[in-house]
């Protein structure tokens, strides 16, 4: 099943958040996004019910393993597109930004053959 653009960025976000080493609460994802408590705290429910999150009686929230592997593989498309967007010669603030876009809606044949390209 295909997740939502925002639930995958929300995931994304967490993901990025924990690999700082601190414990990620939803005012740190709340922060990060410039997203407003209430929207964050919604999303949280959504992705709590989808099992993509946990969250414990703190309010520290992990990834689930599907949670996860759809965070890391917004990551990796994130990076690996930015980063082949400026060697094409985009700034990075535009790099940056398109790479979000693109992340969500190209296919795994796609990225997999950019991948491809990129790495040989």
């Amino acid at each position: 099943m295909k997740t939502q653009e925002s639930a995958e960025n929300y995931l994304e976000t967490i993901c990025i958040l924990s690999r700082k080493g601190n414990p990620v609460r939803s005012v740190d994802i709340a922060s990060a996004l410039e997203y407003t408590k209430p929207s964050v705290s919604v999303a949280m429910k959504n992705l709590r019910a989808a099992g993509h999150i946990a969250m414990d009686d703190d309010g520290y929230i992990t990834l689930t393993e599907s949670g996860q592997k759809i965070a890391e593989t917004m990551y990796e498309r994130h990076i690996l597109l930015t980063d082949w967007l400026i060697t094409l010669g985009v700034d990075g603030e535009t790099a940056v930004s398109d790479a979000c876009r693109i992340e969500h809606d190209i296919s795994e044949q796609s990225f997999a053959a950019i991948k491809k390209h990129i790495e040989s």
